[in-house]
């Protein structure tokens, strides 16, 4: 029955038609970014606009953009006349491997994907939105900074996200993939994440750039000597993973959470396992030379205990005398942490320091047991170490690992000596078990120096000082230098095969999987920093 019988069938459809065209219409605009030209320009410069990051890095048709027809509010200095749908930042959800994340992708082609304040409100509510169903935050960054001709407006926009970046720290993963460049207050924003991700030759992240550098302190460097990918990865330790191109940084991305929960309610996804549980590698009998000054690779060790081809190193670039990264164990993720005696024979210093003591803090926020294979002489000496503060970066190895309430188990295959012993996940630091393989070396300090110490007025009444001395460091070796006094007095759990590693670590890990263990209650705990 026609209702309104004075309306043709055409004339009742067409005002929604009009509507729907207009919507289609406004959509495809968004869609353009800052026009065909700049498009083109991203492209030529090698780099992949902000939708097709997105398109790459979700699974297909599962994106669903939020705020696609925001603009920013501002008419001084002509900006009234540069107003663009979505205002530089395509925010959203999506899944990736099936599972849910949020993301935003600042669009360079918009207005330099400068950040403004509606740019930051449409990230804000996006990481408020994730803080609340519990899903990893991904950021893809290609930024000009803050866009100046909004004063004010963009510095609160900051102050806005950067405070959902620490309310969601440890709450769900959070993760900036650098793809451009990022200068100024932009920078803090990835600084505040769990991981960055860089990409050769095309990320660029630094407070102020060359020209100022060069204007305050007369110093000339170029723009990838000052916060180019590697300088991150290497030295300054901002940045985690050094990607080739942006389509190996969108991989990347998707091969680490693989290795995450959805949040710190959950359990990291166990993959299926094919390595057997149980498999004892011969290798593992010749990979720790018979001298122990001579240098091996610890990750031959990981490599032959975890699961095969499971281990993910984080950070291989920068202090590269520890050894950091994600592996699994029969499927299940686990953490490892060790001392890389390749690389200064394995000793901590200040950068080691901090890189420990991060991941173990990441791992017990998002419930991820921990592994140590532990090989050091020690602390670096030396006046530099202790003016910029050892001690102090030192301390925060232990404090991470007597906070972490995840399963610890530790594994001593040659040195641990002084104060290094107890920081790596000693039983002191509430370690669950400790293992040692029977080439492990407990001891307060070197023979050598142990030697000059104990015996100093020995040796001098002895007629002939190098030989007496070379007695006592061969009688010193004999009592201390082995695993057995530490396993009798309760300190080490076990002394096992070296073969027997991973079936011995895997029992384990099963065993302490229903672990539970409350720290005292308080406000936070004040971290060495």
């Amino acid at each position: 029955m026609n209702v309104f019988p004075f309306l043709s069938q055409k004339d009742k459809c067409d005002p929604m038609k009009d509507h729907l065209d207009k919507l289609q219409q406004l959509k495809q605009e968004a869609l353009q970014g800052g026009g065909e030209k700049r498009v083109q320009k991203q492209h030529r410069l090698g780099k992949l606009t902000a939708r097709e990051r997105l398109e790459r890095l979700l699974d297909a048709g599962s994106f669903q953009e939020l705020g696609m027809f925001v603009k920013h509010q501002v008419s001084d200095f002509g900006m009234d006349k540069k107003r663009f749908a979505g205002d530089a930042v395509v925010t959203g959800f999506g899944t990736i491997d099936g599972r849910e994340v949020a993301v935003f992708a600042q669009d360079f082609t918009v207005l330099g994907g400068t950040f403004s304040e509606m740019h930051a409100r449409k990230i804000v509510q996006l990481q408020d939105l994730a803080l609340a169903a519990g899903r990893p935050i991904i950021g893809l960054m290609d930024s000009g900074g803050a866009r100046i001709q909004e004063g004010i407006r963009g510095l609160a926009g900051y102050g806005a996200m950067f405070t959902r970046n620490v309310l969601a720290s440890g709450v769900v993963p959070q993760l900036s993939l650098m793809l451009g460049p990022t200068a100024g207050g932009s920078v803090y924003a990835p600084a505040l994440t769990d991981f960055v991700i860089m990409v050769r030759n095309a990320s660029y992240m630094f407070l102020t750039g060359p020209e100022v550098v060069h204007a305050v302190t007369g110093e000339e460097v170029t723009t990838e000597e000052l916060g180019g990918a590697m300088v991150h990865n290497a030295h300054s330790g901002v940045a985690h993973f050094l990607a080739d191109d942006e389509g190996h940084a969108l991989e990347m991305t998707k091969l680490l959470l693989s290795y995450l929960p959805q949040n710190n309610t959950e359990d990291p996804p166990r993959a299926v396992c094919t390595d057997p549980p149980d498999r004892q590698d011969e290798s593992l009998l010749e990979i720790v030379p018979s001298d122990e000054n001579q240098p091996y690779d610890v990750k031959r060790v990981i490599q032959a205990v975890v699961d095969y081809g499971s281990f993910l190193e984080v950070q291989p670039y920068f202090a590269r005398n520890a050894v950091v990264g994600f592996a699994r164990m029969d499927g299940h993720v686990v953490g490892v942490v060790a001392n890389q005696p390749a690389f200064l024979a394995g000793v901590l210093d200040i950068d080691a320091s901090d890189k420990i003591a991060h991941f173990i803090r990441i791992c017990d926020a998002f419930n991820i047991p921990i592994i140590t294979f532990v090989d050091t002489p020690g602390f670096l000496p030396g006046v530099n170490q202790e003016h910029y503060g050892v001690i102090r970066h030192g301390a925060k190895i232990i404090y991470a690992y007597v906070e972490a309430t995840t399963p610890k188990i530790s594994v001593v295959l040659r040195k641990a000596m002084g104060g290094a012993y107890i920081a790596m996940s000693s039983k002191e630091m509430r370690s669950d078990l400790s293992f040692a393989w029977p080439t492990a070396q407990i001891a307060v300090m070197g023979a050598e120096g142990a030697v000059r110490i104990l015996h100093r007025k020995d040796l001098a009444r002895a007629d002939d000082p190098a030989r007496r001395e070379a007695e006592f460091v061969q009688k010193f070796r004999e009592t201390f230098f082995n695993p057995y006094i530490a396993a009798e007095l309760g300190f080490i759990d076990d002394i096992i095969d070296p073969r027997e590693t991973r079936p011995r670590l895997i029992r384990s890990l099963a065993y302490l999987r229903t672990k539970v263990q409350q720290n005292p209650p308080k406000k936070h705990g004040l971290m060495p920093v």
